[in-house]
């Protein structure tokens, strides 16, 4: 297959709960996705999608063979993981501080790495990015896919979700499934 006629593999999975094995399992497919010349199409999130954004800039240090879909615009994005880090909206931080920036800085890098990789939705603003959204982010990916690797712990919903669309449009999916203790 040449580069000219590669094939774009979603990368999906949970941003809640990963450890060392669900690490290593996503470096290794995105390498070898990477490596045989094919693209990959990930989220933008933390978890799987940052391991796999992560190991993507290393294979691919020009970024021309990665999509990072955004619930949102960059900008609105990063507002929201500050927000989401500061417990502002639950009372409750869902992300550290220093998730929120470990992931607006691996973003940034991207950005200049090759901006045209990000891609951003229109759908939301900083104030608005809801399960709604990151749900209407996986149909992007899926669209935007020719086949799905999921990385799925603990029957994620989110990731069950990017699968259950990835089926039903008959799309190839891998699952690899994961239990971790909470």
């Amino acid at each position: 297959m040449t580069n000219n006629n590669h094939k774009w593999v979603g990368i999906t999975g949970t941003w809640r709960k990963t450890n060392g094995e669900v690490e290593q399992d996503v470096r290794s497919a995105v390498r070898e996705v990477i490596t045989r010349g094919d693209g990959v199409v990930i989220g933008g999130a933390l978890g799987v999608d940052y391991f796999a954004l992560d190991e993507a800039i290393h294979a691919n240090p020009d970024a021309a063979r990665i999509k990072v879909v955004l619930p949102s615009s960059l900008k609105d994005y990063i507002y929201h993981l500050q927000i989401w880090a500061s417990g502002h909206e639950t009372g409750d931080p869902a992300i550290t501080l220093e998730e929120a920036e470990r992931l607006t800085n691996q973003l940034r890098r991207l950005e200049k790495i090759n901006q045209k990789s990000i891609l951003e939705s229109s759908t939301a603003t900083g104030d608005k990015i809801n399960k709604d959204v990151y749900f209407a982010r996986n149909s992007m990916i899926v669209e935007l896919s020719d086949e799905i690797l999921a990385f799925q712990v603990n029957n994620s919903a989110g990731t069950q979700d990017t699968i259950d669309k990835a089926r039903n449009v008959r799309k190839n999916v891998i699952v690899h499934s994961y239990s971790i203790a909470h």
